[in-house]
C-alpha cells in the first residue's frame, strides 16, 4: 500500500507541476458528458488560464481544480501529510487513467499551450453532443461552428466522436490546402500521447457511404471518385443535340441514395408553405394528379471551364472541370408551380409590386419568397418564388430524362429541374420543398455558389454577394481537324453522320476564308527559302454555345490567328424538328461547327525550330440574342472559387507535318491541339 500510494504521489507531483493541462483534470473542470465549458475556453484562452476560470464553480469540479494545487504543497511543507494521502485515494481512478500518459510526457514534444485529450473524451463528443469534436492526426478540433458551413452540412457529424480521417480518405475532394486551413480554424488540442501510436491514433474502420452507388460509364473524364464528379470527354460532348444519359456529366457532393425500384411510387414530397402548414406528395400521387410536361433544357456546373480560369488567371479552388460540366437532356415531369398551387400557396398577384390601390392583405409578394429544396443526402438550395411560378419559367418536378426515368446518378426517383439557372439549384434525389421568406440556409446557397471580384481573395464577406441564378453566356471547342481528315469527310458531325449531313464539300471552304488576308492564303508555290507551308490547310471546328435566363445565342465568333481577324460559325439548327427544342424559352445549348483554312503554318527547316513550330491560336467567343457577349480574358473575372470561368476560350493549334519523301510537298494532319478540355501546355 505504501509504494502504490508513493507511486500516486510521484505521479501527482509530476501532473501538477507540469505545464499542459490534461484530458482528465480538465473533465474535473467541466461536468458532465458534454463539457461547454471547455468548448467556451479553450480556443479563447491559454491553458494555464482555463483552470483559474473555473473557481465559481461549486461542487465536486472545484474540490478537484483545488486539490490540484493543494495536495502537492501540504507534501512539500510537510503538514497534513494524512489529509493529503485521503485526498488523493479519493482520486484514485482518474490518477491511474493518467499514469500511462505521464510515462510519455517527457517525449511529448508538441505545442505546450494546447491542452491535450484522451480519445475517451473525445468521443463523448459525437453526434449527440451539443459541441462536436473530430480528430485529424494528432490533433483534436471542435466542430461546432463549422457543421453550418460545411459543405456537405451535418454529414459531417457521421466522424463526430472519432477521426475524420477515415471518411477524407474516402471524400478524396477534402484532400486540398485550402480545407486543412478550415480546419485549422477549429484546433482546440492534442489527442493525448497516452493514446497515439506512431503519432497517431490506432486507424478506425468506417463504412463506405460509396458502395452502394451506380456503375458508371468508362468513357467519363473522372476528376473525383468519392463522391464521383466526372465529365464527357471532347470527343463525345457535342456529337448528339441530347446528351446520352450515360455520359450527361455527373456533379455529386455525397453518395448517391438508395431507393428501391419497386418502392418508387412511395418516395414522398413533403411541401411546406410559409404559414407552417405542410402538404405530403407520393411519386405515384405526383404523376396521377398532374399533367405531364416535357422540357428540353441544359445544366450547367458554375465551375464549368474552371481549368481555363486556372490557367490563364492564378489558382482556383475546386473541381477542375475542362469543358464538359455541362450537358443537355429532355426533362419529363411535373410543373413545380401546379403542385405549390395545389398545396395551397397564396401569393399577392404579380401587379401588386407596381399596383397604385390596394393589395391583398395576407399575401406576401411572390418577390419575397423563395422556394427551398432538400435532396435526400443533405444536400440543399433555393431559387426565387417569381421563377418557380413563372408559367414561362418551366421549372419541373422531374421523374424523366431523355424518354427514360431518371439515372440514379440524376436524381431518381425525382428531382428539380431549374431551366436557365445554375445546375446547383436543380435538387437533385428531392424529397422536401419548403416556401420561405429567406433563402435555403445551406452552405451551397449561402457560400459555395457565389463569385468575387479579382481582389476580394479567399475569405470575402459571403453575404455582399448574392447566390447564382441565372447563367452568363459562354462557348466552347470541343473538337479540331486539319488537313487530310478535313479534305476527306472524316470528322465526326461533319462527315458521313445522318444528323449532320454527308461528307463535306471542301470546295465550297474556300468562300470561308474572309478571317483571312489574301496574301496568306495565295495557293502558289511560294517562297521555298522561307521554309513556310505553301496552301492554307482545311480546318475543322466544332462546339457549344450556351446562355443563361432562356436567352438564345445570336452568333458565334471564330479565330484562327488568336484574335487579330474573325469569322462567324455555322448555328446548328437541332430545333427546327418538331418536338426537339420543349419549352417556352431557349433552354438549350447551340451547337455550331465552323469550315476554314488555317493561317500559313512553318515547315521544313523552319518548323524544327522551337519559336517557330507549326501551331496557331484558335479563338471562340459566343454572344447571346440580348447581345451580352463573353469577356475577353479571365483576369477581370477571376475568383478564387474559380466560379462562372467565361472568358474567350483559346486553345493552341498545332498541326502535324509530314514530307511526302516524292518531293513533291508534305501531309498536313491534326496534330495536338492544347488549352482547357485538351491536353497541358506542359505536355506539349
Amino acid at each position: 500500500m505504501a509504494s502504490t500510494v508513493s507511486k500516486r504521489i510521484t505521479v501527482d507531483l509530476l501532473r501538477h507541476t507540469s505545464r499542459r493541462p490534461t484530458a482528465s483534470a480538465l473533465r474535473r473542470s467541466c461536468p458532465g458528458p458534454r463539457p461547454r465549458c471547455l468548448h467556451q475556453t479553450a480556443r479563447r484562452t491559454s491553458p494555464s488560464n482555463i483552470a483559474s476560470k473555473q473557481n465559481g464553480r461549486t461542487g465536486e469540479s472545484e474540490k478537484g481544480i483545488r486539490y490540484a494545487r493543494v495536495a502537492p504543497l501540504s507534501l512539500l511543507v510537510g503538514g497534513g501529510l494524512l489529509a493529503s494521502l485521503y485526498a488523493i485515494t479519493q482520486h484514485e481512478d482518474s490518477i491511474i487513467e493518467d499514469i500511462k500518459g505521464v510515462e510519455t510526457l517527457s517525449s511529448d514534444d508538441r505545442d505546450p499551450s494546447l491542452p491535450r485529450f484522451r480519445l475517451a473524451d473525445v468521443r463523448q463528443h459525437d453526434a449527440s453532443s451539443a459541441h462536436p469534436w473530430v480528430v485529424f492526426e494528432d490533433k483534436v478540433y471542435d466542430i461546432t461552428e463549422w457543421i453550418a458551413a460545411h459543405p456537405g452540412g451535418d454529414v459531417i457529424l457521421r466522424a463526430a466522436g472519432g477521426s475524420i480521417e477515415p471518411y477524407w480518405n474516402i471524400f478524396s475532394i477534402h484532400k486540398s490546402a485550402h480545407v486543412r486551413e478550415i480546419l485549422d480554424q477549429y484546433l482546440i488540442g492534442f489527442v493525448d500521447a497516452a493514446d497515439l501510436v506512431d503519432g497517431r491514433p490506432a486507424a478506425e474502420a468506417i463504412e463506405d457511404p460509396f458502395k452502394d452507388d451506380p456503375v458508371r460509364d468508362p468513357r467519363l473524364v473522372v476528376h473525383t471518385s468519392k463522391p464521383r464528379n466526372a465529365e464527357p470527354p471532347n470527343d463525345e460532348l457535342v456529337q448528339a443535340f441530347k446528351t446520352p444519359n450515360e455520359l450527361f456529366y455527373v456533379r455529386n457532393h455525397m453518395w448517391v441514395p438508395v431507393v428501391a425500384k419497386e418502392r418508387e411510387g412511395e418516395h414522398a414530397l413533403e411541401i411546406e408553405l410559409p404559414d407552417g402548414e405542410t402538404r405530403r406528395y407520393t411519386l405515384a400521387e405526383l404523376k396521377a394528379r398532374f399533367p405531364t410536361h416535357k422540357v428540353t433544357a441544359v445544366l450547367q456546373c458554375s465551375g464549368n471551364r474552371r481549368n481555363d480560369m486556372t490557367r490563364h488567371a492564378g489558382k482556383t479552388n475546386g473541381l477542375q472541370w475542362g469543358v464538359g460540366a455541362i450537358s443537355n437532356a429532355e426533362w419529363e415531369g411535373v410543373r413545380l408551380a401546379d403542385v405549390l398551387a395545389d398545396a395551397g400557396l397564396k401569393t399577392a398577384s404579380p401587379t401588386s409590386a407596381t399596383r397604385t390601390s390596394s393589395v391583398e392583405a395576407d399575401a406576401p409578394e411572390p418577390k419575397s419568397l423563395h422556394v427551398q429544396f432538400s435532396g435526400l443526402e443533405a444536400y440543399g438550395s433555393s431559387i426565387p418564388l417569381p421563377k418557380a411560378v413563372d408559367p414561362s419559367g418551366d421549372v419541373l418536378l422531374a421523374f424523366g430524362m431523355n424518354g427514360q426515368p431518371l439515372p440514379r446518378d440524376h436524381g431518381y426517383p425525382l428531382r428539380a429541374v431549374v431551366p436557365g439557372t445554375v445546375a446547383a439549384r436543380s435538387v437533385k434525389w428531392l424529397s422536401k420543398i419548403v416556401v420561405s421568406d429567406e433563402e435555403s440556409p445551406s452552405q451551397w446557397q449561402r457560400r459555395d455558389y457565389k463569385s468575387f471580384g479579382p481582389n476580394e481573395g479567399a475569405n470575402p464577406n459571403w453575404d455582399h454577394a448574392p447566390a447564382m441564378q441565372e447563367m452568363p453566356v459562354t462557348s466552347a471547342v470541343t473538337g479540331v481537324w486539319v488537313g487530310d481528315c478535313v479534305r476527306k469527310g472524316r470528322v465526326p458531325g461533319m462527315g458521313r453522320n445522318k444528323e449532320m449531313g454527308n461528307v463535306v464539300d471542301m470546295g465550297a471552304v474556300e468562300k470561308k476564308v474572309g478571317f483571312t488576308p489574301k496574301d496568306r492564303v495565295d495557293g502558289g508555290a511560294g517562297d521555298k527559302s522561307t521554309g513556310m507551308s505553301t496552301t492554307a490547310e482545311p480546318v475543322a471546328v466544332q462546339g457549344y454555345a450556351y446562355s443563361g435566363g432562356g436567352r438564345g445565342i445570336a452568333r458565334v465568333d471564330v479565330s484562327l490567328d488568336g484574335g487579330k481577324t474573325w469569322d462567324q460559325a455555322e448555328l446548328i439548327d437541332d430545333c427546327s424538328k418538331p418536338g426537339a427544342c420543349l419549352g417556352n424559352k431557349n433552354w438549350t445549348w447551340q451547337r455550331w461547327r465552323y469550315l476554314g483554312r488555317l493561317p500559313n503554318l512553318p515547315v521544313g527547316d523552319a518548323a524544327a525550330s522551337k519559336d517557330s513550330e507549326p501551331c496557331t491560336t484558335l479563338v471562340v467567343k459566343a454572344t447571346d440574342d440580348a447581345y451580352n457577349s463573353q469577356p475577353e480574358t479571365h483576369a477581370g473575372i477571376y475568383n478564387v472559387r474559380g466560379n462562372l470561368a467565361t472568358a474567350w476560350h483559346r486553345v493552341r493549334i498545332c498541326p502535324k507535318c509530314t514530307d511526302k519523301g516524292d518531293g513533291k510537298g508534305v501531309v498536313w494532319s491534326t496534330g495536338e491541339t492544347y488549352g482547357c478540355g485538351f491536353k497541358k501546355e506542359d505536355q506539349a
